[in-house]
């Protein structure tokens, strides 16, 4: 770490990106159900963030082994988390509650919150209740001196005070929990359609307008939502016996019942009775968190939308490849060019496509491939089955360590293996986060032929590839091939130290390449000649790297950063003036890392898996390849017009502040880049346009 730089704190620079992502439910030009659904998405990433980075801050302070700086450093850092999520909450409220609701009564959507039912849902509301949620409410009565209740991790549940009929002064209250019945009942209820309206309600709202048939006999006084989140976080001792299966299994069961890292009630919820809660749960006052008058609003992706009128705009289409129909083999087209596929803006298909020309190609032998987020009833994984049942040779490296996709995983690979496929799981002390697939083929004599490399940014994972922005090569460059061959004999623990002539390796040539190829630009600086770096990320945190470029900038070298997420470098600084921070976030998640270096005029583009955090770089197998050619070309475009975007586009400044750009013509740089795309697929296309008119120098 040089002397006199300075970093942003990883999760307050978190905490700016999912800022920016309620910003977008502030949007007025976007369709009103795209900003109920960034309210959900930036609901979503705060409750995983205090499940995993705020319980991580919190089990520190409560470990009993850290210094007294580092517990002094950890309360800072959890006090600034809450003075920040407290402020962001506020303004949820308000984009939610004063932009949202009223917007869809404006639409004829009528959400009954906070206004009077009218009397023709009264009856609708009862019959409900009665028929449809009494039946699965279970009270259970909380009592801090005799009872021990147990609410699980991020579960809505209801806290009710009742009190009995002669006792009129309502000093002697009775509280009660109960758990909202979600598998059984929607969180969102509709209505009869009435006037020219639709109607929706919260399932809590109809449950606390009929309170009354829960406790006979009682007076009820008053009852509010509220929720723990838990640590969610999995560690696993590697040098255990019994291997890393067993302990995921009991391990992901034990994820139920972590350490509380947050406590969330609604703000209304009087003092006295929010602290008989804490008292009966055990909870302490840093664990507060204040919340809105209905809590998991993450909820709302699935919020119903009974008027055809508000239908979204809808995002682009996955297109298809016009030279790469059913009957052409992309086997073939490889063969003669390399080819680049931008997800979510190509179809998926044609990776599947892929695979299934290998399982019927009577040459190939042999398919390996890297799982890191698998998706259910998968496409990819039910075409390598049928490999293996063709008679192929299939290998799948499984990582079981991928957040919260652990059991997701397992399943799978079990399943794998009964079909004959063989699995690797997991390194010892590291994740593969590599996304590569490999084909080997042979000739009928068994001596190798032409065989065929992927290597992308994203998983195989079909789900997500119609949600995250992402790219991948498909290539027979024989040294790729080779490569990847070395790669997948690491994962099986038959090289320990492979020499990658092509591919840029983490744990074994990537960051000796990347700050070698960081230094060609500063030196370049140096003799006044032109450097030039756009890197274009998830996430910038490793402080050796961040220390790279601001060396680069102190020598002149004009860096770009396009970071969707955590960045700790600080621009607006001395030592970083010639570097600028770029933030997108739009109809897709932003999720490829690409990497441009100017290189005298013959510029260096790589593509790949990892981020610039110390765990990728340091603690997991991570895989890029460089990009020539057309390809390359593509890819610059697309750096190109990321850059021009002045519409889903901020700067990220010294303070961490969202700074919107601004700018004639508009240029919204995910559909700008869709119509490129779309252009250059058109039959009549020569492949060999490129953006003009936009910065990129």
């Amino acid at each position: 770490m040089e002397k006199g730089y300075g970093y942003f704190e990883r999760d307050i620079s978190w905490l700016s990106f999912n800022y920016r992502v309620l910003l977008e439910a502030d949007d007025r030009s976007l369709p009103l159900y795209e900003r109920i659904n960034f309210v959900s998405i930036y609901s979503s990433n705060l409750e995983e963030f205090y499940q995993i980075r705020v319980a991580e801050h919190r089990a520190a302070l409560s470990g009993g082994q850290a210094d007294a700086e580092t517990l002094a450093k950890e309360r800072f850092i959890l006090q600034e988390i809450n003075e920040k999520v407290n402020a962001q909450l506020e303004d949820r409220i308000r984009i939610y509650e004063q932009e949202i609701v009223p917007e869809l009564a404006r639409h004829h959507v009528i959400f009954y919150q906070g206004r009077e039912v009218e009397d023709v849902h009264r009856a609708f509301i009862v019959d409900y209740f009665r028929e449809e949620i009494f039946p699965y409410l279970q009270p259970v009565p909380v009592d801090r001196h005799h009872i021990r209740t147990f609410l699980r991790n991020n579960r809505l549940y209801l806290a009710v005070r009742v009190y009995l009929p002669e006792d009129e002064a309502r000093c002697h209250p009775r509280c009660f929990v109960f758990k909202l019945p979600y598998s059984k009942v929607p969180r969102f209820v509709e209505l009869p359609f009435h006037n020219g309206n639709y109607y929706l309600m919260f399932m809590e709202e109809i449950i606390k307008a009929n309170i009354g048939y829960v406790f006979p006999g009682m007076v009820v006084g008053d009852a509010y939502c509220i929720k723990i989140s838990r640590d969610a976080d999995i560690l696993i001792d590697e040098a255990v016996e019994g291997g890393i299966v067993e302990q995921i299994k009991a391990k992901v069961k034990k994820r139920k019942i972590g350490a509380v890292c947050r406590f969330v009630y609604e703000r209304q919820m009087p003092d006295d009775f929010l602290h008989y809660l804490c008292a009966s749960f055990d909870i302490s006052t840093d664990e507060l968190v204040p919340g809105d008058k209905h809590l998991n609003l993450e909820d709302l992706s699935h919020l119903p939308n009974p008027n055809a009128a508000l239908q979204s705009n809808g995002k682009p289409l996955p297109m298809k490849l016009a030279f790469l129909d059913e009957k052409e083999s992309i086997f073939r087209y490889v063969r003669q060019k390399d080819l680049l596929l931008h997800f979510p803006y190509h179809s998926f298909e044609h990776f599947i496509h892929f695979l299934y020309e290998a399982v019927h190609d009577p040459a190939t032998k042999e398919i390996m491939i890297t799982q890191y987020r698998v998706a259910e009833n998968s496409a990819v994984i039910n075409t390598l089955i049928a490999a293996a049942q063709n008679g192929k040779s299939v290998t799948v490296f499984v990582e079981l360590k991928a957040r919260f996709d652990e059991e997701n995983n397992l399943a799978t690979a079990e399943m794998m293996q009964q079909a004959g496929i063989h699995i690797i799981y997991s390194i010892p002390g590291l994740k593969v986060h590599a996304k590569v697939a490999l084909v080997l083929r042979r000739n009928p004599e068994g001596n190798p032929i032409r065989s065929y490399a992927y290597v992308g940014t994203g998983n195989f994972n079909e789900k997500t590839a119609r949600q995250y922005a992402d790219v991948g090569l498909f290539t027979c460059n024989q040294l790729v091939v080779d490569d990847l061959c070395q790669l997948f004999k690491v994962l099986q623990h038959d090289a320990f130290k492979p020499r990658f002539r092509r591919l840029l390796v983490a744990q074994f040539n990537l960051v000796p390449s990347l700050k070698k190829m960081i230094h060609r630009e500063r030196n370049l600086a140096l003799k006044g000649e032109k450097g030039r770096i756009v890197l274009k990320m998830n996430a910038l945190q490793d402080p050796a790297m961040i220390d790279e470029l601001y060396r680069a900038s102190e020598a002149g070298v004009e860096i770009d950063l396009i970071i969707r997420g955590i960045c700790c470098l600080k621009p607006g600084q001395s030592y970083s003036r010639n570097i600028r921070v770029t933030r997108i976030v739009d109809a897709f998640l932003e999720h490829a890392r690409v990497w441009y270096f100017g290189n005298a005029g013959k510029p260096l583009v790589f593509l790949g898996s990892p981020d610039w955090m110390r765990r990728n770089l340091y603690r997991r197998i991570e895989a890029a390849v460089p990009v020539h050619g057309r390809m390359k070309e593509e890819i610059i475009d697309m750096l190109r017009i990321q850059l021009a975007d002045n519409r889903k586009a901020c700067w990220v400044d010294g303070s961490l502040n969202n700074v919107f750009k601004h700018g004639e013509p508009p240029v919204r740089a995910q559909y700008a880049f869709y119509e490129y795309l779309k252009e250059r697929n058109k039959p009549s296309s020569d492949c060999n346009h490129s953006v003009t008119g936009l910065t990129f120098i």
